[in-house]
């Protein structure tokens, strides 16, 4: 039973060991407000991670990739006139070509999900480069774009809270009530039983690395969005808290399996971790040793969870 609930509870102290040590600055609505705004992207990206952690496979480029997600649709926008809807659909498209040859080369040729998506990486940080010259842009962005990130259209949540709490229920419902989410599982709990049964696993898990490079690229999209500009490398940071958020939350509801219930919480959790530890006022330094050892943490848990399962 604490094995289900124990993120939960660790969340519980959390908020409240935060509100009693500043109760003027965290328990409040406005920051409750911002940090379910900081939540948003990374969620996004956590929740699209989860599709392929169940399906066995890992991606190491999903930082770079909403690095260049995010860039793409900046500077259709700003340096070649496109319209915003077009431009996001350029960055979706990018996505999409992307999480193909990731999941081809790691599919059909049998490849190290590990090696080919960090080379993968190197890869689109290149790309991203010569989209921007490596170079901050700021101006030419549609004023309808930004509201995606900015607006705030209901109980002033901000509306890519509200995009992250959809996307979160769609893959939900993917993994756990639909045939292709009970062929995810089945891949991810034996691929070669999986074949031998019928299912396409090669099909399945390509399809899996494009969801992910799509989250990932929504991820971007929101970003900079809020941001008003697009910066260079900025997807990088996201990287290690969306592996953090899925393998917490592995180790809760469900203890040693991957779980979209379990991401949002954890994500949620390492927010609030963040967000305290800011107002604690400590180093970025410390906040890194923080994130990490929550990792490593996060995996150990994971590890205990699938030998007692």
């Amino acid at each position: 039973m604490l094995g289900r609930t124990g993120l939960l509870i660790a969340f519980a102290l959390a908020v409240l060991t935060f509100s009693l040590v500043r109760p003027d600055t965290f328990f409040t609505a406005d920051n409750l407000r911002s940090m379910l705004l900081q939540s948003g992207a990374p969620l996004i990206l956590a929740v699209g991670l989860t599709i392929l952690l169940v399906l066995g496979d890992f991606d190491l480029s999903i930082g770079s990739m909403l690095g260049l997600g995010g860039a793409s649709a900046v500077t259709m926008m700003a340096l070649h006139g496109m319209p915003w809807q077009l431009a996001i659909a350029v960055a979706i498209g990018v996505a999409v070509i992307v999480g193909l040859v990731n999941g081809v080369i790691v599919a059909y040729f049998g490849t190290s999900s590990f090696v080919t998506t960090l080379a993968m990486g190197t890869v689109l940080v290149g790309i991203e480069f010569a989209f921007t010259d490596q170079k901050t842009i700021y101006e030419g962005v549609a004023q309808t774009y930004l509201s995606l990130g900015q607006s705030a259209p209901f109980w002033g949540i901000n509306v890519q809270v509200w995009i992250a709490a959809g996307t979160a229920i769609l893959v939900w419902l993917l993994l756990e009530h639909t045939e292709i989410g009970r062929f995810f599982h089945a891949i991810g709990g034996n691929p070669d039983a999986a074949y031998f049964s019928g299912i396409a696993v090669r099909r399945l898990r390509v399809l899996g690395f494009v969801l992910v490079a799509v989250a990932a690229a929504i991820a971007g999209i929101l970003i900079t969005a809020q941001a008003g500009s697009s910066a260079p490398q900025a997807g990088i940071p996201y990287l290690l808290p969306a592996y953090a958020a899925a393998f917490l939350g592995s180790t809760s509801f469900r203890p040693g399996q991957f779980n979209v219930a379990g991401t949002v919480v954890a994500t949620l959790f390492l927010q609030v971790i963040l967000t305290g530890l800011q107002m604690l006022q400590l180093s970025t330094a410390y906040i890194n040793v923080v994130q990490g050892a929550v990792l490593i943490v996060a995996m150990l848990l994971s590890r205990l969870g699938q030998a007692r399962a």
